[in-house]
């Protein structure tokens, strides 16, 4: 290989540099070093800080490039150098290297780098949960035998005797994450990448839908913004009542845009007696009539729906301007516009709480 190696050089010195990468990362698997030597091999290899971060597995190590480890919490640069640990998986190491396009032995050291993470990851942590979306399943099934979604959780690298809580996405797959490790994001997917989101979020199923298992895009899966219910944290044995919960909150949830203004994420136990709403509001059914006039409001002042949210959203009308990103006076002139067009006043307390059920129920009548 040195030789090799040094033939190469003579002919293109990046080629040659790879071969070396490709080399030093053979010996490091064969010797079964550890996640901290090979990112301190890519740190000092690239000549930049390196880190890794799974979250599924709770694992964060950054080494600067003189081989001293010194972890962050900052989270990583967009722009950095970056490989997953498994195919088509989320980025999860990085090379931090700024203003400069990606060279072809940076590309080889995330490469080989990555690899042998996931090998030692695999070996010392059990598998990926994307390996098995079964057990997910498994997990949420409340009629699956007790020792069956036991032996699921310890799979999934949950401990037992832990809260844990279900999430919700629309289309996605159920999601399980540690009701101690949620500001980390981590987070079990039946199928996932496993990254859980943003704090104290993450997990998904349909709307109403059964968990599925095939692979969804994961926590990785779950790109910021992505509606999310989050079911209450209960016994790793309580989460099939969290996965309905959780489902439960997706339908409360928004897209944030301009025709669909809300929250994007949901927790369960902060509905309160909302909740009963779901009960009364059917998916694709007929809206009620205050839906409809919400609707039909909405088709005539394309403004209407996101000033209307603010003002439910927020504390006084001076803080819904803020938040809709309008002087005051003109939310009053858009308020009375908003009045004449739905036929009742939302500047009193009883027209808002009335405003505030429309909009929710408008999300909750969503196919």
């Amino acid at each position: 290989m040195k030789e090799l190696a040094g033939r190469l050089t003579a002919l293109d010195p990046d080629a040659g540099a790879a071969v070396r990468v490709i080399a030093y990362f053979d010996r490091l698997a064969e010797g079964r070093a550890g996640v901290e030597a090979l990112v301190r091999g890519a740190a000092v290899l690239a000549g930049v800080p390196a880190r890794l971060v799974d979250a599924d597995r709770r694992v964060r190590v950054r080494v600067e490039a003189d081989g001293t480890r010194r972890d962050s919490d900052l989270p990583p640069d967009a722009e950095w150098p970056s490989a997953a640990l498994t195919p088509d998986g989320a980025p999860a190491l990085w090379l931090e290297r700024s203003g400069a396009a990606p060279s072809v032995v940076d590309a080889v050291i995330l490469e080989r780098a990555a690899g042998a993470a996931r090998l030692v990851l695999d070996r010392t942590r059990g598998r990926a949960p994307l390996d098995d979306p079964a057990l997910v399943e498994t997990l949420l099934d409340a009629t699956a035998p007790e020792p069956a979604r036991l032996h699921a959780a310890r799979r999934l690298g949950l401990d037992p005797s832990a809260a844990a809580r279900a999430l919700a996405t629309p289309g996605g797959r159920p999601r399980v994450v540690p009701a101690t490790g949620e500001e980390h994001g981590a987070a079990v997917s039946a199928g996932g990448n496993g990254v859980g989101g943003p704090a104290r979020v993450p997990a998904p199923a349909t709307p109403g839908g059964r968990p599925r298992t095939v692979p969804p895009e994961g926590p990785a899966a779950e790109p910021p913004g992505v509606r999310t219910g989050v079911g209450p944290a209960v016994p790793v044995l309580g989460l099939p009542s969290s996965w309905n919960a959780a489902r439960t909150a997706l339908r409360f949830t928004a897209e944030g845009t301009a025709q669909d203004p809300g929250p994007r994420v949901v927790h369960a136990d902060e509905l309160g007696g909302i909740a009963l709403l779901a009960d009364l509001v059917a998916p694709g059914a007929e809206p009620p009539p205050d839906v409809q006039a919400v609707e039909a409001a909405a088709a005539d002042a394309p403004w209407l729906l996101t000033t209307l949210y603010a003002v439910t959203a927020t504390a006084s009308l001076r803080a819904a301007a803020a938040e809709a990103n309008v002087h005051h006076s003109t939310l009053q002139d858009r308020l009375v516009h908003a009045e004449h067009l739905l036929g009742w006043p939302v500047r009193t307390p009883q027209g808002r709480l009335r405003l505030h059920l429309a909009l929710t129920m408008r999300r909750l009548a969503r196919p």
